[in-house]
This record gives structure tokens, sequence and C-alpha cells, in this order.
């Protein structure tokens, strides 16, 4: 699915692309149904980088549609800090919607997924290889028969290195 060009607007454009998550379970389903293979990314996805593309590639190659699913604002500032995210939660939401590898974004406010993962119910579930085959989401995952597939992080790219060079560079 891509953006239509005949939205008249960018919101209504992405609009598609956006699952409210009391929906999930039915668009899970929905999907199974349809004989549709569905991966799922998680994260905050703060100040977007090359790293962040890589992962959303990766896991978009893993099964017919891509569901990516951010962190709320305040789920962040709970296991991150109180300071972030930098971007709230409608831009990212926005900024997701608008790759053509990403089919829906959601959102959770737990401060893990587990939740919003058992509603999915994904064939894949893909994570940063430094969380390791003992991430916090393996339980759920294979609860159900999915899989796990983990994406080598790329060195240096971080939105915490970000910030720390941007915070150095205006001192």
């Amino acid at each position: 699915m891509w953006l239509s060009p005949k939205s008249n607007s960018f919101k209504e454009a992405i609009a598609p692309k956006v699952i409210e998550p009391a929906l999930l379970k039915a668009k899970g389903m929905e999907l199974r149904k349809q004989g549709k293979t569905v991966a799922t990314l998680n994260g905050s996805f703060d100040l977007m980088h090359a790293g962040h593309l890589e992962i959303i590639y990766q896991a978009s190659c893993q099964a017919d549609v891509l569901m990516v699913a951010l962190n709320t604002d305040s789920s962040i500032q709970r296991y991150k800090s109180p300071l972030r995210p930098i971007i709230p939660l409608e831009y990212r939401i926005e900024m997701m919607a608008a790759l053509a590898m990403v089919d829906y974004v959601t959102w959770f406010d737990e401060t893990d997924p587990c939740k919003v993962l058992s509603l999915i119910q994904p064939n894949v579930h893909v994570n940063g290889a430094e969380y390791t085959e003992k991430c916090i989401e393996a339980e759920t995952v294979r609860s159900y028969g999915g899989r796990l597939h983990l994406v080598p992080l790329i060195p240096g790219l971080s939105t915490s290195k970000i910030i720390k060079k941007i915070v150095t560079t205006c001192v």
C-alpha cells in the first residue's frame, strides 16, 4: 500500500495505514484469513535515522505485511527518560506511516510490547540483535508459534548518540 496521490492532505493519505490499538486483534485475524504473513517491529523511533530505516527494511522483508508498533510518549518517558521523546507520538506515527515499506502503524502505552504482540500474533517479530533471542518479546511471540528475526545494530547509530552529538556541538 502506498500513499494515494488523490488525497487532499497528508493526514488523509496516511490514515488507512494507522490502526487504533482496539482494532489490532481484528486486523491480525483479517490478514491471517487472507493468507498473509505478518511481521511486527516495535520501538520509539524517536529522531528517525538510517539505523531505524535498516531495521524497518529488514522487517518488511520477513512477511507479506509489516506492522510497526510505536511506544507512546508516556511509555518512553517511563522507560527511557522524562525528557524524551523528542518527537511526539502523533508525528512519529505520521513519519512511520509515510514509509512505503510499512503497511500499518499502531501504538502501545505499556513499557514492553507483549500485550500488543498478543493481539496481533505476528508470524515473525523483528528486533535488534542487541536484545538477543532471550528478549522480552520472545516468550510471547513463541507462545502462538511465531518466530524472532534479529537484525544487527549499525555501529554508531542511535538516537542517544545523535542527541549527545547535538548537545556537544551546540555548547
